[in-house]
């Protein structure tokens, strides 16, 4: 039978007992159009809460610390680890605690070439002279909720302070001594200034150190000009130090002649106290000898200076009546000679 109705001749009564009664049609269509629909609820939900679960958790890493907030309100910083944290309510943010590092008055490639960028780096001189020079900066981040709460850019108010700090530093110095001498005591000064201009306004940075990069004048003009006195300098200090060498040489020399010559004079001094010494000691021999015999001692002293005034002459001496010849030559040795 199909369900449908027909008429028999035996009669209304017979033709109900006779017909089928109709079955009432399964809805297959709506379940199997529902079953997709739960399927997708219950994996939306599975995601919805893992994402929750996975959430909870999170990671700090070595070179970061995490500042946990609610409601806007600080809860507490984390170092390196993991932590939980309460879903939509806890906020995590997320700092690098490295060092970093930035050039003020030129921009550092991928590279590692340099680059000016704008006028920063030139600064003006006690003597009323332009110069331009760079600084390469280090820094960190010390407190993590005051760089991320006390500043909206706390990088660009570093940039900021640190020039000021070298300005107001280069003014005090000569164009000579900031190019050349006085670049130490320079970016010492810069980095104790910035420190306390760091201090005072709590932005949560720490400055590592601050190096002078270069320094030099702002034009090639200039530049050449500087180049060149730099050069007279250099050959100042060579001839200088020329000079010092030959000095350095010289005087010892000098000192040792100097010593020399007083010893020989020492020694001479010495000879001619010791001759006058012994002629004292002879003079007095002498004079004991005058002392018991006075003619014959006159007699031998006049003779001994015949003989050194006229070594080679025989001498007549007459008394007007009588010549008497002396043989003089027998004191000098030379009989022979007249």
């Amino acid at each position: 039978m199909d369900g449908k109705v027909t008429f028999s001749p035996d009669g209304p009564d017979e033709q109900r007992e006779k017909a089928p009664i109709p079955k009432k049609p399964k809805r297959r269509g709506r379940l199997k159009a529902k079953t997709p629909f739960w399927i997708a609820v219950a994996v939306f939900l599975g995601i919805f809460l893992l994402r929750i679960i996975l959430g909870s958790f999170y990671r700090v890493d070595e070179q970061e610390s995490a500042v946990v907030t609610m409601f806007g309100e600080h809860l507490r910083t984390d170092t390196a680890g993991l932590y939980f944290k309460i879903p939509f309510l806890q906020k995590v943010e997320k700092v690098d605690t490295t060092i970093h590092g930035t050039g003020i008055g030129y921009t550092v490639s991928n590279d590692g070439q340099f680059f000016t960028t704008d006028t920063d780096g030139i600064m003006i001189t006690s003597d009323f002279n332009l110069i331009d020079i760079d600084f390469y900066m280090e820094y960190r981040v010390s407190d993590p909720v005051a760089y991320l709460y006390n500043s909206s850019e706390p990088e660009y108010i570093l940039k900021n302070m640190a020039l000021a700090a070298i300005r107001s530093t280069v003014i005090d110095y000569t164009v000579d001594d900031a190019i050349t001498v006085g670049k130490a005591q320079i970016q010492a000064e810069v980095k104790s200034k910035l420190q306390e201009a760091l201090s005072e306004q709590n932005i949560g940075i720490q400055i590592v150190n601050i190096t002078v990069q270069d320094a030099e004048p702002p034009t090639a003009r200039i530049v050449s000009a500087f180049k060149a006195v730099e050069t007279a300098k250099q050959g100042k200090d060579t001839a200088i130090n020329n000079a010092r060498q030959y000095q350095n040489e010289q005087i010892p020399a000098a000192e040792a002649n100097a010593d020399k010559i007083i010893q020989s004079a020492e020694a001479r001094k010495q000879a001619r106290i010791a001759e006058a010494e012994g002629q004292v000691a002879r003079f007095n021999a002498m004079y004991e000898q005058y002392h018991l015999n006075p003619l014959i001692t006159k007699q031998r002293m006049f003779y001994e200076a015949m003989e050194a005034v006229l070594p080679n002459t025989r001498i007549i001496i007459s008394d007007g009546k009588t010549q008497t010849v002396y043989p003089l030559g027998s004191f000098t040795g030379n009989e022979g000679n007249n």
